[in-house]
């Protein structure tokens, strides 16, 4: 089994600034990672992040954001 092998299974993984990621089921998920709850061929767990992760912002910058923007609403 290999990352290459259309055999190989893989589950999805995410990491603490709920980035997405593959790894496949052979191996431990590594350190900072947890599964997602996804598991299948390589594309289907690729097609399966496509339709979840719609903002590639890591989770960090989005709360950054959001508390510029009610620190700016309360400004006005």
């Amino acid at each position: 089994m290999s990352w290459g092998d259309e055999n190989t299974n893989f589950h999805v993984v995410v990491n603490h600034e709920e980035q997405y990621s593959i790894w496949p089921d052979y191996r431990e998920v590594p350190a900072g990672w947890r599964l997602a709850g996804k598991q299948g061929k390589k594309e289907e767990c690729l097609a399966w992040i496509d339709q979840v992760w719609t903002d590639m912002r890591p989770l960090s910058l989005r709360k950054a954001m959001d508390a510029d923007t009610v620190s700016g609403a309360a400004q006005a």
